[in-house]
């Protein structure tokens, strides 16, 4: 069993940056990432990360703005959020998986509770 627990979000102006972390009780060595839920939208994939942290993969809302990173001795992952807009507000949720199978996406066995981002404009 992975428990993972968010944190990092908080309220930030257009423009600002934001750094999420998502720290993982149990070891897990296989592909994690984040994904986000606006208000009365989807849960949608953002950006994920080999078990290696090796090589990542974004969606096109986080190409160029956003950056994943891992850092295997603490558990924890990482999303940088740059240059953020109005419609970056959400709850960013973690993900792990028990396997890469769904790669280069995640399928979600493990989700962090989320962590409220908010920018205003």
């Amino acid at each position: 069993q992975v428990q993972l627990v968010e944190t990092g979000g908080g309220l930030v102006q257009a423009g600002g940056s934001l750094k999420l972390s998502c720290s993982a009780s149990g070891r897990t060595s296989n592909p994690m990432g984040w994904f986000r839920q606006a208000p009365g939208k989807k849960r949608v994939f953002v950006a994920a990360i080999t078990g290696t942290g090796t090589i990542t993969f974004y969606a096109d809302s986080a190409k160029g703005r956003f950056t994943i990173s891992r850092d295997m001795f603490k558990n924890t992952i990482y999303l940088q959020l740059n240059s953020l807009k109005p419609e970056d507000t959400a709850i960013y949720y973690c993900a792990a998986d028990l396997d890469g199978s769904r790669w280069p996406s995640l399928r979600g066995d493990y989700w962090g509770q989320g962590t409220q981002v908010t920018v205003s404009s």
